[in-house]
C-alpha cells in the first residue's frame, strides 16, 4: 500500500476589481483537480499566482513589491529542497508579459486574464523547464468553454461572470488591450452556473462585466432578459451588477428595476466627470446632461434606488471650471457611495499622450475635495436609515461573540446579534446606528399569543 501524495498548495492574491476575484475563484477551480488546494499564506504554497490590475500605475507597481517579497521565499524554499512556482495572471500579465518575465525572472510563467483554463499546461511546462511560458490570447469563449462547470459555493454571496471586455475606448482605459473586445456568455451557462451556486448555499449573484450592462443575451434580449430569467431560480433570493455604462442602460434595464423584486436597489452608474469638454477628452459618448436625464428615469422607475458612481479628477485639461462641474453634478445626484481616484497615465492609452497636464498637487488637493462631498453624502444616506427596518442577508459570523453580519439591499455592512443558524437567511432588522463604514442592529422580538 503506497502512501497517499501530499496535497499540494496555491496561494492566489487578488488585486482590483470584482472580475478579477470571481477570475481567482475559477483559477481554484482549474487547479482543484490537480490536487492543489487553497493556502493563506505564499509561505506555505508550492503555488503562489498574482491577480493583478492593471488600470492604475501604483497598482501595477505593488506587484512587483509582491514579487519581490516572494522571491525570497522561493529562494528560501530551494534552499531547504522544495520548489515554488511563481505565475502572473490577470490585466498586468497581458499588457506587460515579456516585461514582467525581463524584470522578475523568478516568475515561472505569465498568463492573461482570457488564457487561465491553460494553468495546468503552464504548470506542466514550468515543471519540464519547457520555453513558451506566456500565455496571453483574446480568447474568452474558449476560456470559458474550458472552466470546470463545476463550481463550488464558499458563501452566502458569490460573483457570477456574463460578460467580459470592452468597445468603448475611454481614452484613460487599458481594458480594450488587456481584456479584449466585448463577449457575452450564452445564457444557458450563465443560469447553469447560477443554478449550481443556489444549490450550493448562494442567496445573492452579483453578474459581473467590464461593461455588463452591454450583455448581449445569445436567446434575443440583453441584460434585463439574463436577470428576468435568473430571478426565477428557486432559492436565489438577490441579484445585482457592475460595472455598468450610460451608454448601455437601456429602457428594457430600467423597468426591470422597478418590476423585479430580486434584483436590489443599487446601482453602480459611473460617470467620472460632470463637465462635457472632459467628458469628450475621455470619449465616454455621454454629456452631464444625458447622465443626469438617465437617473431621473431609473429613479423613476425605482423611486429607492441607491446610486453609486465612479469619478476621475485631474486628467489632462482639466480646469477648475471642470473640477467644479463634477462638483455640482455630485450634489445634483447624491451617491450612497463612489471610487475616485486621481488620473494615473497608462501607456499605450490615447490620454497618456495628451498635453495640459494637470500638477499632482492640484490633483491632490482636488482629490481631497471631491472625497470629503462624497463622503459626507454616505455619511447621510447611512444615517437616514437609522429607525427605519431593513431586509438583511446574513453573511458571516462577526468579531465579537454571537454577533452577525450582514447586508441590505444597499450593500450596506449590518451587525447584529443574533445566532450563526441566520447566516443565509433573510430577515428584517430594525436599524439603530449608523458608523463609519457600517450599521447596527437589532432582531425584531415575535410576540407570541
Amino acid at each position: 500500500m503506497t502512501a497517499p501524495r501530499p496535497q499540494r498548495r496555491v496561494f492566489i492574491k487578488s488585486y482590483g476589481c470584482q472580475m478579477n476575484v470571481y477570475d481567482s475563484e475559477r483559477m481554484a477551480d482549474v487547479l482543484a483537480p490537480l490536487g492543489y488546494a487553497l493556502s493563506e499564506s505564499p509561505d506555505t504554497a508550492d503555488l503562489v499566482v498574482l491577480n493583478t490590475c492593471h488600470i492604475r500605475e501604483k497598482a501595477t507597481e505593488k506587484v512587483y513589491s509582491e514579487l519581490g517579497r516572494i522571491k525570497a521565499i522561493k529562494r528560501e524554499r530551494a534552499a531547504a529542497g522544495e520548489r515554488m512556482i511563481i505565475a502572473v495572471a490577470g490585466c498586468v500579465a497581458q499588457a506587460e508579459g515579456a516585461e514582467i518575465m525581463r524584470r522578475q525572472p523568478a516568475v515561472d510563467f505569465v498568463v492573461g486574464p482570457q488564457s487561465y483554463h491553460r494553468l495546468p499546461e503552464l504548470i506542466a511546462r514550468a515543471h519540464r523547464g519547457v520555453d513558451e511560458l506566456l500565455a496571453a490570447d483574446f480568447t474568452p469563449h474558449e476560456k470559458f468553454d474550458a472552466l470546470p462547470s463545476a463550481r463550488g459555493a464558499t458563501g452566502v454571496t458569490a460573483f457570477l461572470s456574463v460578460q467580459e471586455g470592452c468597445d468603448k475606448f475611454c481614452t484613460f482605459c487599458v481594458v480594450p488591450y488587456t481584456r479584449g473586445a466585448e463577449y457575452s456568455r450564452p445564457s444557458d451557462a450563465i443560469e447553469a452556473e447560477a443554478r449550481t451556486l443556489t444549490r450550493g448555499g448562494v442567496r445573492e449573484i452579483t453578474l459581473l462585466g467590464q461593461n455588463v450592462n452591454a450583455y448581449q443575451n445569445d436567446r434575443g434580449g440583453g441584460l434585463a432578459a439574463l436577470i428576468r430569467r435568473l430571478a426565477a431560480i428557486p432559492g436565489l433570493a438577490r441579484i445585482r451588477y457592475t460595472t455598468s455604462h450610460p451608454r448601455d442602460m437601456d429602457d428594457a434595464l430600467i423597468a426591470a428595476h422597478g418590476e423585479v423584486s430580486a434584483l436590489m436597489p443599487y446601482l453602480h452608474l459611473p460617470v467620472q466627470s460632470g463637465s462635457d469638454r472632459i467628458l469628450r477628452a475621455m470619449n465616454r459618448g455621454h454629456t452631464a446632461e444625458s447622465y443626469l436625464r438617465l437617473i431621473e428615469r431609473v429613479r423613476a422607475a425605482r423611486p429607492d434606488i441607491a446610486l453609486s458612481g465612479d469619478f476621475i479628477v485631474g486628467f489632462p485639461g482639466e480646469r477648475e471650471a471642470d473640477f467644479a462641474a463634477t462638483l455640482a453634478l455630485i450634489r445634483e445626484v447624491s451617491y450612497a457611495g463612489a471610487f475616485s481616484f486621481k488620473y494615473s497615465r497608462r501607456p499605450g492609452t490615447p490620454a497618456a499622450a495628451m498635453a495640459s497636464r494637470v500638477d499632482e498637487a492640484e490633483k491632490d488637493e482636488r482629490l481631497v475635495r471631491l472625497q470629503a462631498l462624497l463622503e459626507d453624502q454616505r455619511r447621510a444616506f447611512n444615517a437616514a436609515t437609522v429607525g427605519r427596518s431593513a431586509p438583511v442577508l446574513f453573511e458571516k459570523r462577526g468579531r465579537h461573540p454571537g454577533q452577525i453580519i450582514g447586508r441590505s439591499p444597499y450593500l450596506q455592512a449590518v451587525h447584529c446579534a443574533g445566532p450563526d443558524s441566520l447566516i443565509g437567511q433573510i430577515e428584517s432588522i430594525a436599524i439603530t446606528a449608523a458608523s463609519h463604514n457600517s450599521l447596527a442592529g437589532e432582531r425584531r422580538v415575535m410576540e407570541t399569543a
